[in-house]
């Protein structure tokens, strides 16, 4: 089994749902007591929002790409944003 790297935090809830149905699947396609193996790295969600509302997307593009690093340091085979908006820089978390 691969790991999956999650970057989360934007907001905690988004990234609970996408743990809860990450899991799910994985228990309902392995059974058992299955679960999937991920590294997770949480963002401050206010730091994020703040430089968002103020028009710093390139700040906030460092922070996806320094969170994307940690996770695949720790073992992540492949990355996962845990919310929609920030899928906006996902080429430059790609590289």
């Amino acid at each position: 089994m691969k790991t999956i790297g999650l970057i989360g935090g934007m907001s905690w809830e988004s990234t609970a749902e996408y743990y809860r149905i990450i899991n799910e699947a994985v228990k309902k396609r392995l059974g058992g007591l299955h679960s999937a193996k991920s590294v997770m790295y949480s963002l401050d969600f206010e730091e994020i929002e703040q430089l968002q509302t103020e028009g710093r997307w390139d700040e906030a593009t460092d922070s996806m790409v320094d969170a994307a690093k940690r996770v695949e340091k720790a073992g992540a085979d492949f990355v996962l944003i845990c919310t929609n908006t920030m899928h906006k820089m996902a080429q430059e978390v790609e590289a």
